[in-house]
């Protein structure tokens, strides 16, 4: 089935967002956009936020703070879709939280995800265990290359 425009559309900003991401050695550049209702609420690229953060995890993290302020306590989660540049992980090297604990624990009920994360640093479960926990994973085969592509630093 092939993958609706609007999909698309949001999988490119996510690529826009991954293009901002420094490469390293060490890990992959991604990009990341949380939507509800056409409406982007967050963003995140690699390492945008102190510590080694995860894009997944900085679009999180920015929508947290901005419910915070104002007092939403996650609800424009509910209905939404994260979009991702590459397989959310389901194990970190660092010890940090995995992105798919967190995207289960605030609730978003749909991941659309531009490729599967490459095994360069370890065997990835993402579309798993997303998939277990009842959440719907929509891979755009449409974007897969140009996804890679934003880690070519690595060889991929």
């Amino acid at each position: 089935m092939p993958t609706s425009e609007n999909d698309l559309h949001y999988m490119r900003i996510a690529l826009e967002q991954a293009k901002l991401s420094e490469p390293i050695s060490s890990a992959y550049c991604v990009g990341a956009v949380i939507v509800k209702n056409d409406t982007i609420l967050a963003t995140g690229y690699s390492r945008e936020l102190p510590g080694n953060t995860h894009a997944e995890e900085c679009a999180i993290q920015k929508l947290k703070d901005n419910d915070n302020d104002n007092n939403n306590n996650n609800k424009d989660i509910i209905g939404s879709t994260m979009y991702t540049t590459m397989e959310p992980c389901s194990k970190r090297l660092s010890g940090k939280k995995c992105c798919v604990d967190r995207i289960k624990e605030i609730g978003i009920p749909r991941v659309v995800i531009g490729c599967g994360e490459p095994d360069n640093f370890v065997k990835c479960y993402g579309i798993e265990n997303l998939k277990e926990f009842g959440i719907e994973v929509v891979l755009v085969k449409e974007l897969e290359e140009e996804c890679l592509k934003c880690n070519k630093h690595l060889g991929i």
